[in-house]
């Protein structure tokens, strides 16, 4: 695929996808309505809406069809709710302390701090309610439905996809490593390896996982399929995070929308500190090329999914 054309195709997803996540944001009204304002705030921040994009198109890389979209869709909206809550929790004062993030005023910067924590909760609770309403379409609403759907097989899978989501989510999950994250930084000796790939693991790669295995499950992708793609979504969940870590030392702040050097600053030991800038480039290449071989395992011709998960990888901004 032509860059110009990935990069039409990309954008035009990504509008898609802000539609879908627009239709599921709750309306800002009653008693709440200042801390559904800055859940809403924080989602309208924009992004690349990486993990509802990685979900949908493993969704289709694993033979399910667009005409199931709206079966899809609260799950594509969930994910990004998750992704969104952990970073106003992340840019809190008492964790990374920003004020800026992708060019603008942070959740708290804006709301207050005790705004942006209850806009953090609140966002992972809607999440969870969102993701529900897939089994509206499975017939568990007491309302008639007559879509293929309400079948068995179709809740079986929406139950699967809820479980994974809760648990890569959560203390085994991104909940996990954003602790060992935290622990690390007040520890006195410094990171180990293991401890860092631990971080990297469940903070970064596990919703990036859940994004990826939700979306095989939905589709109906088979136990191998889906182990398969849990550890591609690993290298790239890996490689993204090693990104990052080389864009706080070598990226453009304006490009980035956020400061650069702040682990620097914050005395945070990062892949790079551990490993060298080097070493860390060499091994996003080795990340992402096995990432795209075990895409093309699954299923060949795929070609956005395969030039997207590169272009996450290699990001500059």
């Amino acid at each position: 695929m032509e860059n110009s054309e990935f990069r039409a195709l990309l954008e035009k997803k990504k509008d898609q996808l802000n539609e879908i996540l627009e239709r599921y944001l709750p309306a800002e009204e009653g008693t709440q309505k200042t801390v559904i304002e800055a859940m809403n705030y924080s989602v309208r921040a924009g992004g690349k809406r990486l993990r509802p994009m990685l979900m949908w198109e493993t969704f289709l890389l694993c033979g399910g069809r667009e005409e199931d979209r709206m079966f899809v869709e609260p799950f594509l909206a969930a994910v990004e709710m998750i992704h969104t809550y952990s970073l106003v929790h992340d840019d809190l004062p008492a964790m990374d302390n920003d004020e800026y993030r992708r060019g603008r005023k942070t959740t708290w910067a804006v709301y207050g701090e005790t705004m942006g924590i209850l806009a953090g909760d609140g966002l992972l609770n809607y999440a969870f309610e969102t993701a529900m309403r897939t089994f509206d379409f499975c017939g568990c609403t007491g309302e008639p439905v007559t879509s293929l759907y309400s079948s068995r097989e179709y809740l079986d899978r929406a139950a699967r996809a809820l479980s994974v989501l809760a648990r890569k989510a959560g203390i085994c999950g991104m909940i996990g490593g954003q602790t060992a994250d935290i622990e690390a930084e007040g520890q006195s000796e410094d990171i180990t390896e293991a401890q860092l790939m631990f971080i990297h693991e469940h903070k970064t790669a596990a919703l990036i996982q859940a994004a990826m295995t939700v979306g095989a499950i939905l589709a109906g992708a088979g136990q191998e399929q889906i182990e398969a793609l849990e550890k591609c979504a690993y290298n790239i969940g890996i490689a993204f995070q090693i990104q990052d870590d080389i864009l706080d030392v070598v990226g453009d702040s304006t490009e980035l929308g956020k400061p650069v050097g702040s682990d620097e600053q914050n005395g945070k030991q990062t892949y790079v500190t551990l490993k060298g800038l080097e070493q860390a480039r060499a091994d996003v290449e080795t990340l992402s090329d096995e990432a795209v071989r075990i895409l093309d395992g699954v299923s060949h011709g795929h070609s956005f999914l395969k030039q997207l998960v590169l272009e996450l990888i290699h990001r500059t901004k």
